[in-house]
């Protein structure tokens, strides 16, 4: 059978079963009579978190005059800073003030000794430091580099200088806001001894305005410090009460408060800072309306990256205004557990309520507890990979659950899971720009401590492959740091035949919530149809009994293929993804797979009778796209054995097409 620029179609009977296949490639205050428990939380604030990614400087050094094998030195000239990873402002997590002969070899060794063993970084200074009358300028840089500060109020605390002047110390950077927090302990004296300057208190005052003169500066604003920081909530403990039990809920106390003050983005945040920005100037018109943002994209594309940065972006430019906030990670995988949903449900009220802990019985249950107990909170949350409207529904099914102003982030794979909920605007995330791409590539695969020259056009082959896709810029960048050459070649050809397994699996994730009809037409598409016309790809998937159009629209939600000029596309490594979901079913025997598209494999097939009912699609297009010249050799005749398709059973179409070209029977060959 003869035929040139044309398609010809063997059909069989229908099979029960459609499928279409993939490619492989690439408290308050304490007073008189109140209990003697811990008090309210403070609520920590955020810290800054700079996102500057800087622009790769590649240095260059041409060996050869083919620009086609010249070779780069490509070593990054700075390190970019890492989103969450920059250098924090405080150097300890608490301080201790304390007057040394009241409580040091007791109750403040036992405290330390705790915090140490949890991991909380304490200051506790010597006795050197405490000459005189004024603090060294050791204890003044300690208070200013601290987080926490916890003040033990001991009988005999004011009657020493240098404690007044720590505690004037700490009360002036409070008020500063350089310290998140500032905890009294009321340890054998009471609160209103402190604050109203009574007994202990009260003599060391007197004796204090003798010295220095009754009008003297400094000892008001002593005395306002006590005042200020007596009426701050904290702890009381009385002879007779147990020690131990104290100790646990400060350290519980700090525990909480110390939780990161900010999201670990990434190694190297190439691309995200202007992201985050456009993100936050479309929440500002909002105001003090509750906003849901949905992020959309494809696995691996950085919805997780860009909702962190935004999360400590927001909490850095609006620290004021948001003091409750929670980001719970991996929902989907987590909803999948069991009693995940509620599990869920906990850790945004826990993390919210901090103190409060309530225990979720149901779902339902927590349902409830969140629109009562959140509905006047303002609150920034964000929900991280949602791919069910259950779990939205659970979590923050709508925006008058929360109080006013409150942001509501969530990141989906699925498009309409987002824009059939509350939200109010749904941003596509895109991937990586060529230079953002060879930037990201760049810090993972070279270092200035590595200078290795590789080609360009290994690079570029990198590059391509990876197709501006972060997760796959980081794996092979990280994979091929310090190889040399023929490593590269040998990586980049493997890649061309089987996909990077980390990639692979992440993007399959988006396939496997796919039902049995959106998975064959994906399927086919990969294999087949990609860039091919709509219309077309249509009536041959019709005519196989798909439910097409709903099928198509689903993969496009899913962020697998994407309508471009009436074309239905797709990402190179998405059909990497989808070919070899076909081609694992036998990838030494092209016969037993559902599907063919590769020349070697028809013809293996079809010359020595390998196909089996497995096989539902054959199509073959070897004709180069409109405008491209390609000059290979085409094969000038495909033998069929007369019995090849005795055994598929199942085939569907089978379509071959390319510029000029033979089919003849094995039966009539010489």
């Amino acid at each position: 059978m003869e035929q040139a620029e044309s398609a010809c179609f063997f059909k069989a009977r229908k099979s029960e079963s459609q499928s279409k296949g993939k490619r492989s490639s690439t408290s308050l205050p304490i007073g008189d009579g109140q209990r003697r428990v811990r008090g309210r939380r403070a609520s920590p604030r955020a810290e800054p978190t700079l996102l500057q990614p800087s622009a790769l400087d590649f240095r260059s050094k041409t060996l050869c005059s083919d620009a086609s094998h010249s070779r780069e030195a490509h070593v990054p000239s700075a390190l970019p800073m890492a989103a969450s990873s920059n250098m924090k402002r405080n150097y300890y997590h608490v301080f201790l003030s304390f007057r040394g002969t009241d409580v040091r070899h007791g109750f403040l060794s036992h405290l330390y000794a705790t915090l140490d063993q949890r991991g909380i970084y304490t200051f506790v200074d010597r006795e050197e430091l405490r000459k005189g009358e004024e603090i060294s300028p050791t204890l003044m840089r300690a208070i200013e580099q601290s987080r926490i500060a916890i003040i033990v109020f001991s009988k005999d605390y004011a009657s020493l200088p240098w404690c007044l002047e720590e505690l004037l110390k700490i009360m002036e950077c409070k008020e500063q806001n350089d310290l998140m927090v500032v905890f009294p302990v009321f340890y054998k004296v009471e609160p209103r001894e402190v604050r109203g300057g009574r007994e202990s208190y009260k003599r060391a005052m007197d004796n204090h305005e003798s010295k220095f003169g009754k009008d003297s500066e400094k000892v008001k604003r002593w005395k306002r410090a006590l005042l200020d920081a007596g009426n701050l909530s904290g702890w009381h403990f009385n002879d007779g009460d147990d020690e131990a039990e104290l100790i646990q809920s400060i350290v519980n106390e700090l525990s909480i408060c110390l939780r990161p003050r900010s999201l670990y983005v990434a190694k190297y945040p190439v691309g995200i800072e202007s992201q985050v920005q456009n993100l936050i100037s479309l929440s500002e018109p909002a105001g003090s309306d509750v906003l849901m943002i949905g992020l959309w994209g494809p696995g691996s594309i950085g919805k997780t990256t860009i909702a962190k940065a935004l999360y400590n972006a927001i909490k850095d430019q609006f620290q004021d205004q948001f003091q409750d906030c929670s980001f719970l990670e991996r929902v989907r995988e987590k909803s999948n557990q069991s009693g995940g949903l509620v599990a869920l449900q906990e850790q945004l009220l826990s993390q919210i309520l901090r103190h409060k802990e309530l225990t979720v019985y149901d779902v339902d249950g927590g349902i409830s507890l969140i629109q009562e107990r959140l509905c006047r909170k303002k609150v920034l949350l964000v929900l991280d990979d949602v791919d069910d409207m259950d779990q939205l529904d659970a979590l923050a099914r709508k925006g008058d659950w929360f109080g006013e102003g409150s942001r509501i982030i969530v990141t989906s794979r699925d498009r309409h899971l987002l824009t059939s909920h509350d939200k109010n605007y749904v941003y596509e995330v895109k991937t990586l720009e060529d230079n953002e791409s060879r930037d990201l590539f760049g810090w993972h695969a070279f270092t200035n401590s590595n200078k290795v020259e590789i080609r360009r056009d290994l690079i570029d082959g990198a590059l391509h492959y990876a197709g501006g896709l972060p997760l796959a810029l980081e794996v092979l960048g990280s994979f091929l740091r310090g190889r040399k050459e023929p490593e590269w070649e040998s990586t980049l050809h493997k890649l061309s035949k089987i996909p990077e397994s980390k990639i692979n699996r992440v993007l399959k994730i988006s396939f496997d919530g796919l039902d049995e009809n959106e998975r064959e037409i994906f399927l086919d598409i990969a294999c087949f149809f990609k860039g091919k016309g709509i219309k077309g790809i249509k009536e041959v998937l019709d005519s196989c009994d798909f439910d097409t159009i709903i099928g198509i629209e689903i993969l496009i939600e899913r962020s697998l293929i994407k309508n471009e000029g009436r074309t239905l596309q797709m990402h190179d490594l998405i059909q990497s993804m989808g070919q070899d979901i076909v081609n694992q079913a036998c990838r030494d025997n092209p016969g037993k797979r559902s599907r063919l598209w590769l020349l070697e494999d028809v013809e293996d097939v079809f010359c020595y009778n390998t196909g089996t009912d497995v096989v539902k699609a054959i199509v073959l297009d070897l004709r180069p796209p409109i405008g491209i010249v390609v000059d290979l050799p085409l094969p000038e005749a495909i033998i069929i054995s007369p019995d090849a398709f005795t055994n598929m059973k199942k085939v569907e179409n089978a379509h071959f097409a390319w510029s000029a070209y033979l089919v003849t029977s094995s039966s009539s060959s010489p």
